[in-house]
Order: structure tokens, then sequence, then C-alpha cells
């Protein structure tokens, strides 16, 4: 791409490019048309862990540093071939705000996102039909967030544990770092309620509390997180989202929300082990594949 703005071609799909020299990780001179280029090229692995799932953008118009705002509803500027799916606001539809979310299907949706300046993708942990039909989560999430001092080491010590005990239970955990300080598990599943995934994670967060008191704490309060990791089990609410994997997300350099091995977690001791950046990650992609590619593959009944 020559100059900062430019028509390309994406798919069958014309798309304006605009700002493409705009700096938008300015400790690493990280521009818009290298969020473009990345996203182009991390598209075969993410857009499976996109596809059919409503997404929340975080975008940043002026850069990691500058303001940013969440967006839910595109229908301002989406052109007509976008894919999107009406749903009201809350868990269950419950809420009062209908909001037109984008549907990340495809490499053009993709491509227009990263245009916008999303740096991060959010999704939910259940698919939408076209016609907004909401179907039962898919996903069951434990987000472990280390409450300072600790670190995502500290996090790579409790998901060993949490590994052991979701493996007894039958559900295969895979793991992936949040792309900031945390680290996140995702096993596949299959439940008939909307709460039974939120049920049972806050069930088996409680039991690691009680279990390892000293490292691990299944309460929201801050005051009661210091040096301890913090299982976040509200994150299977069915009207929160989760940052996608493969995302960037808006720290001080490009890093991204990166599938990682259980290797890689045991053998975790420093922080900086496990922070990956947009290049890292595509290099990654080249020597694993998607870590996470077998996801979907056999969920297991909650």
């Amino acid at each position: 791409m020559a100059g900062s703005d430019v028509t390309v071609e994406v798919s069958g799909r014309r798309l304006k490019l605009s700002n493409l020299d705009k700096v938008l990780y300015p400790v690493t001179g990280f521009t818009k048309r290298d969020v473009v280029d990345y996203y182009q090229r991390v598209a075969p692995a993410m857009l499976p862990h996109l596809r059919d799932r409503a997404a929340t953008l975080i975008r940043f118009p002026d850069g990691v540093g500058g303001f940013s705002f969440y967006e839910k509803n595109v229908g301002r500027h989406a052109p007509d071939w976008l894919p999107t799916v009406a749903l009201i606001s809350g868990a269950e539809g419950t809420g009062r705000a209908l909001n037109h979310h984008v549907v990340v299907n495809d490499l053009p949706t993709l491509v227009w996102t990263a245009n916008l300046a999303a740096l991060e993708l959010h999704v939910l942990q259940w698919k939408v039909d076209a016609d907004g039909t909401r179907n039962p989560p898919d996903i069951l999430v434990f987000d472990l967030d280390p409450g300072e001092p600790a670190t995502i080491v500290d996090c790579c010590r409790v998901a060993e544990l949490l590994h052991d005990v979701l493996r007894a239970e039958g559900l295969r955990p895979y793991p992936k770092t949040s792309g900031s300080k945390g680290l996140q598990l995702y096993c596949p599943v299959r439940v008939d309620s909307p709460k039974r995934t939120s049920e049972y994670a806050k069930e088996i967060a409680q039991h690691m509390q009680a279990e390892h008191p000293e490292s691990v704490v299944a309460k929201m309060a801050k005051a009661e997180r210091e040096g301890k990791v913090f299982i976040d089990w509200s994150q299977n609410n069915t009207a929160k989202t989760t940052v996608a994997p493969y995302s960037l997300r808006a720290r001080a350099r490009p890093t991204v929300s990166t599938p990682v091995t259980w290797d890689e977690v045991r053998g975790c001791t420093k922080p900086d082990e496990l922070v990956f950046t947009s290049d890292d990650v595509l290099r990654r992609l080249d020597r694993h594949g998607d870590l996470m590619a077998d996801m979907e593959d056999s969920p297991t009944p909650l």
C-alpha cells in the first residue's frame, strides 16, 4: 500500500483505508498500516474464533495513548455488505438498548474493523444466528487476573492446578494469554441453559479458593486480591465479552492475546516469557499453526 489513504479490494469487497501512516503505538512506531497488515495476515487463524459471534470493538482513533471507546452499535458507518446482527443488550436480551453488532465472519470485515483503529476485538462466549437468535454458550472461560505484586507467573501456577481439576471433570482446557497481564483458559462445552457456564465456573472458582486460599481468590473485591490470582468466573455472564484469540491489545507495544501450550504454561518462570507481540504471533503461527484450531471439536456436556 502506497500513501496514507488508499482504496483496495479485499476478497471482492472495495474498502477505503484511511490515515494508514498514523502511529497507533508510539513506543514502537506501529502504524495503522501495520495493524491492517497484522489482521490480514493473522485472519486464517483468527476468523474461526470470531465467526458467528457478535463483536464489540474497542477503538483507539489516536492510538493507545489517546481517547478510546467501546463500540457495540456499528450502524452509523457500516457499509451495506457488512454482516451485522441486532441484539438487545444485557444478559439474555433483558436490557433496553438495541445494538447492531458487527459479526466478523470474513477477511473484508476484519480489515474494515482494523481501518477503524479497532485494535481490540472482544466477542461473546456464544454464537448468534443471522436472525439474532441466541445460541447457548459453547465456551467456558476462566479469566485469571493477578493482583499485584502477583504476575502471570502466578497465573500459570494457578492454571496448572485448575487444569487438573478441569481434566478430572472431563473438560479440555486451552490456555491463552490475555495479551495484557493475565491468562485465560477456554473449554469447549455444550449446555442447555444460558446460565449454566456461569454457575459452573463460579462453583469451580470457589472450590479453588477453598483448596488454595493462599494463592487464589474467587471474590471480585480488589481488597482481597493483593498478591493472589483472581479467577474471574463472571466472564461467563452471557452479557460479557472476552478478548478474542489473536486480538491486539492496547498496551505500550502491540501485544496479542496468544494461545500457548501447556508446556509453556508449566515452564513459565518470568513474566516476559509469555508476552508476545504481533510479529511473535505470526512466527508462532508459521511454526505451530493455531493451537486452538480444534477447540470447538467434541464439546463436553456440563
